[in-house]
């Protein structure tokens, strides 16, 4: 027998997830619109997916598997819908992945019945998640995504190793695992996105070598790297091409988000730098360009964040927070999936063209106070001139 109260919250979460989203009109910076909502909460999960529904074995209609935050979601448009392959954090802190789907892209997403079933091919993997999604021209679609294990090499309960896992599909229901990323010169990997094309007919993916899992060591910034065959994947050198640099915002540490986006002058790719401040790490995004017939060389730098915590979303289980894995360009406009503070998710939209103009002509960041206050004085004397 159905316990009553299940009929109660299956009512609730319907009208949660049929609430409609609107631009907020509180904010304005002429790059993107950001959206009264977020658009996936704990509160989006299916009861089904907590509860015991029946009534002998649940009595008190209790949790039995809660959840605890949905973020860092991969992005594609597949089959008329866009689909968010969602990081879902459980209440016992493992993570999995989970497919949401949105007729319009900005409200109404509502997950598949059941969460991926990713195949168990690593018996030391203990958590996955932040899955980059790339519909790439081999026919594939790609995930790669955070493979966790413990690190037993030394006598720290805390200690884990990242690896970057690989996974294929048609559908984004039956998932192929691949063997691991080896990055020969790296011994940790997070944060890698796949490029959409072959470079010179090799697969070619965005790194961020790594040291160790929290710190980067000597890890420089965004690495390029080329492999031959993905059901193999080894890379044997990686290039820098979006350095960390002191007293920017990737100062502590950057790394690739949304599979780069292809324009007419250029890939552009939204990623996250974090720097420290005495309230700990701050994770934003910023925006650089590469050039379409070599994406490992970089052709446009705007200076400073692209999109920053605001307002509701500087709070939550790890604050001050924006990230991004997932990005749709869709007819000329482009929706950009990000979390906040490791809590729940959230839209912006822009159009190709505004993206294009913000990513090639703000002005990039000359590294130093004195000639940060020459570049806007030279605005500020344009924009009077102007106004006389």
């Amino acid at each position: 027998m159905i316990h009553p109260q299940y009929f109660t919250e299956e009512k609730k979460y319907l009208k949660y997830i049929g609430r409609k989203n609107k631009i907020d009109k509180s904010f304005y910076n002429g790059v993107y619109n950001r959206y009264v909502n977020p658009i996936l909460t704990r509160e989006s999960i299916p009861p089904t997916w907590k509860f015991d529904l029946n009534k002998e074995t649940n009595p008190y209609f209790m949790e039995r598997l809660g959840v605890n935050a949905i973020m860092n979601s991969g992005a594609i448009f597949l089959n008329g819908k866009f689909c968010l392959v969602c990081r879902v954090e459980g209440n016992d802190r493992k993570s999995f992945f989970a497919v949401a789907e949105s007729e319009n892209g900005i409200d109404g997403f509502k997950f598949r019945d059941y969460p991926v079933q990713l195949p168990d091919t690593c018996p030391q993997e203990t958590n996955v998640y932040d899955m980059r999604i790339t519909q790439h021209e081999d026919g594939w679609i790609y995930g790669v995504f955070c493979s966790e294990s413990k690190d037993t090499s030394i006598n720290d309960l805390s200690a884990a190793v990242a690896a970057a896992g690989i996974v294929r599909t048609k559908d984004l229901t039956t998932w192929e695992r691949l063997p691991n990323l080896i990055t020969k010169h790296s011994p940790q990997q997070r944060n890698v996105c796949l490029h959409p094309e072959f470079v010179n007919k090799k697969y070619a993916f965005y790194t961020r070598p790594m040291d160790d899992f929290i710190n980067t060591g000597s890890g420089g910034g965004i690495g390029f790297g080329l492999c031959d065959d993905i059901t193999n994947a080894v890379i044997d050198e990686e290039k820098i091409i979006s350095k960390r640099i002191y007293h920017t915002i990737t100062e502590a540490k950057n790394g690739a988000g949304a599979t780069p986006i292809k324009t007419n002058k250029g890939w552009i790719h939204i990623s996250h730098g974090v720097r420290n401040t005495a309230d700990g790490l701050r994770y934003v995004l910023y925006v650089y360009a590469t050039a379409l017939e070599d994406p490992s060389k970089v052709i446009a730098e705007p200076s400073g964040v692209f999109l920053v915590p605001f307002g509701k979303e500087r709070t939550g289980d790890v604050s001050n927070v924006v990230f991004t894995n997932g990005a749709i360009e869709k007819d000329g406009k482009i929706y950009i999936y990000y979390a906040s503070s490791d809590t729940r998710m959230h839209v912006a939209t822009t159009t190709v063209e505004q993206l294009i103009d913000y990513t090639f002509n703000t002005p990039t960041d000359p590294h130093r106070s004195p000639d940060c206050v020459k570049q806007r004085c030279e605005l500020i004397s344009k924009n009077l001139e102007l106004l006389k």
